[in-house]
């Protein structure tokens, strides 16, 4: 089929499907009610995560996801290649259910890299993550007894909170009318604003969901709801306290682009897409947007400007997965029917950074577009960026296989190569008739402030330097810090060895850092991956030729230490039976970008489910796990045991406040 179709058909939906809102106070009906000792928002790797724990854990488990698939990241997402840091997967140092994930794919292709890509040790098709999830869920409720609800192409439409508890949640699920085309036709921006809508569309039939708890308990909570989504919706939505984009300049978080706060730039977001190799040049419609965009494709460096490179990246599927290649990808053949799912940053990478076109609303701009009145919650995104971002995806494979040009590396570097083609329709890859993923990659969301706490006086915090292994005597840090600042970052960094300076017996040059993240006696989980930056870029729109990246943004990129995922990362203030798992625990920006990864997710999701099934049974709230330390909390140790004895790590071998030789962990 023509390459001209899509962008036709693209054309075609959005005139045809016309965006509907409507606000109402109430919804016009409830269809459908439904119990849940666990109310999982989004499905993605960490709501996977969560949902496995608490089936095998006897709960009943209701699982939403605004797309039709599991997996966020591995399936709807695209991104069907698990990033992992070679020491942690030396040891297979990772949560059962994520080990059992790895299995499962090598199971399903007798190879765990059917996709013999270089970027990771397992690259697949995105429906397989979808596929094998759902099993491991099916035989998860099987081995623990519990009950999986499943409600895909569902959104959280409202909550009930009373005295600092949510009591009922309203959701809306969306099918195709009879007589129109099946889900996934339309790209995600021409349903999101009609799949939040109560009332049945000229698209959709809708069934309103009420979801409330299973049980009422005595003490604690009746059930828990954990925010699974991957831009934090249910924090837009109840606005408890939270951060978005770039974070203060400050002492714990010293390379920060910012001397105040800037949450317009996050990092980008991508609409991934699946592309094969012919054996024949095909022929390639230009899509009518592309001059628009064509000013922001390139390779992005000299080292990365070859094609077979790229292709090789992020290769999904190979016809030769097991044949002997050579230590250098840039020689690694391309067959015929090979299949690579693109994600690339000066690509289909969309970076938008100003308070025009952001992706992620924040609390006022939620405000101003009604989103915060009763019944006018739309998911908090801005369409338009969302549309922009699909278009930019789609220009992104035309520059692949046409372009000539290059816009960071200048001209003479990029040459076509015609013998590829643009996957689409609902047997492909990303499973949509337009090709593109059905939901896009996001690298980061809202991101709450936990509760005070000792060392935390304004909420707990996950920060850059309690993971980076940045050189921070380098004179950037002397020069841009004040002298205080500068004082208190290195008596944060020196750990014990801070002890003499504050007796005053030596000073802060003779201060040697810790080559460890931050020991947290509240660990429920581990993670480990670089500080990794896809940074917003200055100018607005982001295709504008001669655009750069926000400056100073890079800075705070590089490598981290193994680290622990502290449950005062995930409870959130104000509302005591919600847990956040994902992207949007207390981290800072910089932290972030590192606790963003496919075994991070699973293991805060594992986290999230084993905690609330805890909660349940004793009948506690979370906060009161660790409302007590740095004394003693022995429920939480018991909880620390439950995790452990599952087979779900909070720990690195031999991490302690003692132990500072992680030098050697890659």
């Amino acid at each position: 089929m023509p390459h001209k179709f899509i962008i036709t058909l693209i054309i075609s939906l959005i005139s045809f499907y016309p965006r509907l809102s409507f606000a109402l106070t109430t919804p016009p009906r409830l269809d459908q009610k439904v119990e849940c000792d666990l109310l999982i928002v989004g499905g993605g790797l960490a709501g996977s995560a969560a949902a496995y724990e608490g089936l095998l854990a006897g709960k009943t488990v209701c699982l939403t996801e605004i797309t039709d698939w599991v997996g966020g990241q591995i399936s709807a997402q695209g991104t069907s290649a698990l990033d992992e840091r070679p020491t942690q997967r030396s040891l297979l140092l990772y949560p059962r259910g994520y080990l059992e994930l790895r299995e499962g794919i090598k199971n399903k292709y007798g190879i765990l890299n059917p996709g013999a890509c270089w970027v990771s040790e397992a690259c697949f098709m995105p429906e397989a993550g979808n596929e094998i999830l759902l099993k491991m869920l099916k035989k998860a409720e099987k081995k623990g007894k519990g009950r999986l609800h499943w409600f895909p192409s569902t959104v959280i439409k409202d909550l009930t909170i009373i005295n600092n508890k949510i009591t009922e949640a309203i959701a809306i699920q969306h099918q195709p009318l009879p007589g129109t085309p099946p889900l996934n036709t339309e790209p995600l921006s021409q349903i999101i604003d009609d799949a939040y809508n109560y009332k049945n569309s000229q698209r959709f039939n809708k069934t309103i969901i009420r979801f409330i708890p299973k049980i009422k308990a005595d003490q604690g909570a009746d059930w828990y709801i954990i925010e699974a989504t991957e831009t934090g919706e249910i924090i837009g939505l109840t606005n408890i306290p939270h951060q978005l984009g770039i974070d203060p300049r400050s002492p714990q978080e010293p390379t920060a682009s910012s001397l105040t706060a800037d949450p317009y730039c996050t990092q980008g977001f991508t609409y991934t897409f699946a592309m094969e190799a012919t054996a024949d040049p095909q022929i390639h419609e230009k899509p009518s947007f592309y001059e628009q965009y064509a000013p922001y494709y390139s390779y992005e460096l000299p080292r990365l400007a070859n094609f077979n490179l790229v292709y090789t990246y992020r290769r999904i599927h190979s016809m030769k997965p097991n044949k002997k290649r050579s230590t250098n990808p840039r020689e690694w053949p391309i067959y015929p029917g090979d299949i690579s799912m693109q994600n690339w940053t000066w690509g289909n990478d969309y970076r938008p950074g100003t308070s025009v076109d952001n992706l992620i609303l924040t609390q006022s701009q939620l405000e101003a577009t009604g989103q915060l009145e009763p019944g006018g919650w739309k998911g908090g995104l801005r369409t338009e960026t969302l549309r922009k971002g699909e278009e930019n995806a789609l220009g992104f494979f035309y520059w692949l296989v046409e372009g000539t040009t290059d816009s960071q590396l200048g001209e003479g570097v990029k040459e076509k190569h015609p013998n590829y083609r643009y996957l689409f329709g609902l047997n492909s890859p990303m499973g949509t008739v337009h090709g593109l993923s059905k939901y896009p990659y996001m690298r980061e969301g809202r991101r709450i402030i936990g509760r005070p706490s000792y060392g935390y006086k304004n909420g707990f915090m996950v920060s850059e330097i309690d993971i980076s292994r940045n050189n921070f005597r380098q004179d950037w840090y002397s020069d841009n810090l004040t002298p205080e600042e500068y004082r208190l970052l290195w008596l944060n960094l020196g750990g014990l060895d801070s002890l003499p300076v504050l007796s005053g017996q030596e000073t802060i040059a003779d201060i040697q850092p810790r080559s460890r993240a931050t020991i947290y006696a509240d660990t429920v989980g581990i993670g480990h991956y670089a500080i990794d930056f896809h940074p917003c870029l200055t100018q607005s729109p982001p295709e504008t030729p001669g655009n750069t990246e926000r400056e100073g943004e890079r800075r705070g990129q590089g490598q981290a230490y193994p680290f622990q995922i502290p449950l005062r990362a995930m409870i959130p203030q104000k509302i005591d039976n919600l847990l956040v798992a994902g992207k949007s625990i207390a981290t800072s920006h910089i932290a972030a970008a590192a606790y963003r990864v496919h075994s991070f997710e699973w293991s805060v999701g594992a986290a999230a489910g084993t905690t609330a099934a805890f909660s349940l049974e004793k009948q506690v709230f979370p906060y009161q796990l660790v409302d007590n330390l740095p004394y003693r909390e022995p429920l939480l140790e018991e909880l620390q045991r439950l995790l452990e004895s599952n087979n779900n790590p909070i720990l690195f071998p031999g991490m302690s406040i003692f132990n500072q030789s992680w030098e050697d962990w890659k």
